[in-house]
């Protein structure tokens, strides 16, 4: 591994390590909210902050962290998403792809809400993924760490 190669997966762990701790706690917050069918400004934007917080850690994980995990392992990375997902379940790094997906459609919908007509759904479906993507962060974190220590 070159000295710019390690220095990017640094970069890489360290903003991981950033948008986990602001993503656990905006999720700790909401999830004192729970789900509703209605909620106030104060409890929306406590939600809106959470959803922006999933949708960037989302693309993160699988846009530069795989890329620089593929970097470090000394492979191609990945042409598709679904191609990243499933060499991310391979290595460890997400439990499952198929979860993974249904993350990145949800990220998707969060990135794609504009009217709120299924913003409760959004709003249901990250409180619901939230663990299974800090799960993977963990994972990531974890290979990463590894990988440049070695």
């Amino acid at each position: 591994m070159t000295d710019s190669e390690a220095a990017f997966a640094r970069d890489v762990l360290e903003q991981l390590h950033k948008a986990e701790i602001t993503l656990r706690y905006t999720y700790d917050r909401c999830l004192a909210i729970g789900e509703k069918d209605d909620y106030s400004a104060d409890e929306e934007e406590r939600f809106e902050a959470l959803t922006s917080k999933f949708a960037r850690l989302s693309d993160m994980l699988i846009k530069q962290a795989v890329k620089a995990i593929c970097l470090l392992d000394l492979e191609e990375a990945p042409e598709t998403i679904r191609d990243t997902v499933n060499r991310a379940e391979k290595k460890g790094l997400i439990a499952s792809a198929e979860r993974f997906v249904e993350i990145r459609h949800l990220r998707n919908d969060i990135a794609h809400e504009y009217a709120g007509v299924r913003i409760l759904g959004v709003y249901r479906g990250t409180l619901k993924y939230t663990p299974d993507l800090l799960d993977s962060v963990s994972r990531v974190k974890s290979y990463m760490e590894r990988l440049l220590a070695s």
